[in-house]
């Protein structure tokens, strides 16, 4: 029987040839598992990716766990903050065992110097609503009609126009 050749005519994954280069560029930030920062988002879940990203893994010098350095904006970092163990918990899952010890949260500005520079993902855009219907906006304006206030007259026809323009599941 003859040898099974590959599919790919001669071709690398970009993965396989770019491997090496991210181990090694990890491994300079203390990453022994580089799965923590390609991964991230992956890892401790889309919310948590969107407010911090892991900067730097440093290992004391007796050796009880390490240290893991998370950036964030300034405005998040409280948030974050209450959510240390549980990103602990979610980093030390990746690595198979408790190699992260403590998390360390640092805060930049969402523009500034080049390291310092953030640029999270930021959360898909809500689906713009539909224009509502004239029918529902004509029975807004017919409820609203005998409200002698113009501010709360134009804030209950809004409510009634978003209301009755709601789509029936």
């Amino acid at each position: 029987m003859p040898a099974h050749k590959g599919t790919t005519f001669g071709f690398k994954r970009g993965a396989t040839l770019l491997g090496p280069q991210i181990r090694k560029a990890s491994e300079t930030r203390g990453f022994a598992v580089s799965r923590v920062l390609t991964h991230w988002a992956e890892i401790v879940g889309e919310d948590l990716a969107a407010i911090a990203r892991p900067v730097e893994v440093s290992y004391g010098r007796q050796g009880f766990g390490a240290t893991l350095s998370v950036l964030t904006t300034g405005a998040q970092a409280p948030m974050l903050e209450m959510q240390k163990e549980t990103l602990r918990e979610r980093v030390n899952a990746a690595y198979g065992y408790n190699a992260i010890a403590r998390i360390r949260i640092t805060q930049t500005a969402p523009t500034g110097f080049a390291e310092g520079q953030v640029a999270f993902e930021t959360r898909p855009k809500a689906k713009p609503v539909a224009k509502p219907d004239p029918e529902a906006e004509r029975h807004a304006a017919e409820i609203a009609a005998p409200v002698h206030d113009e501010g709360l007259r134009q804030a209950l026809e809004a409510l009634g126009r978003n209301v009755l323009s709601r789509r029936k599941p």
